[in-house]
């Protein structure tokens, strides 16, 4: 079986990647108790809160809900206007072939150390914080068929 995809990363894929990396990790974590928190407080105290307070309290449900992913998305959008080629990514029996304008890598199927599915996008894992993206939008209606391909290969091959 032989795929090949050939795409440019936008900054929106870029910021869903961050977005599940935060909220997939103990930061996210805290992230969602510190906002349930507020609310809780919203609910509970807001008819005796003075303007001042209800004025801090939303500020303080804004920050994990409005201003962190403005902020990512920003820094994701300097990241997209960044690249400036297309990637080239080709799986085959032997592994994963990456092209990014002259340059290019091969990488056996035993050097992929996961295949993770997110509802978005699939990320194959060379390491723990490096990998590369396919979205959606990349992947078509291929995505289950590659998923189950790429997952069954991962970390296994001919070294």
């Amino acid at each position: 079986m032989k795929y090949q995809y050939t795409y440019r990363t936008t900054a929106s894929e870029l910021w869903q990647l961050s977005m599940y990396y935060i909220y997939g990790s103990m930061v996210g974590l805290c992230n969602i108790i510190f906002t349930v928190a507020v609310i809780a407080l919203m609910v509970s105290r807001w008819q005796a809160a003075a303007a001042w307070q209800r004025l801090l309290l939303v500020a303080a449900l804004s920050i994990f809900t409005v201003l962190q992913p403005l902020a990512i998305y920003r820094r994701a959008r300097r990241q997209a206007a960044r690249i400036q080629t297309d990637t080239t990514l080709e799986a085959d029996e032997a592994g994963i072939h990456i092209r990014v304008g002259d340059q290019r890598a091969d990488l056996k199927w035993s050097s992929i150390t996961k295949v993770s599915k997110k509802p978005t996008m699939l990320i194959l894992f060379s390491d723990t914080s490096h990998g590369y993206v396919l979205s959606n939008r990349v992947l078509g209606g291929e995505r289950d068929e590659f998923y189950a391909y790429a997952a069954s290969r991962a970390g296994k091959g001919k070294n």
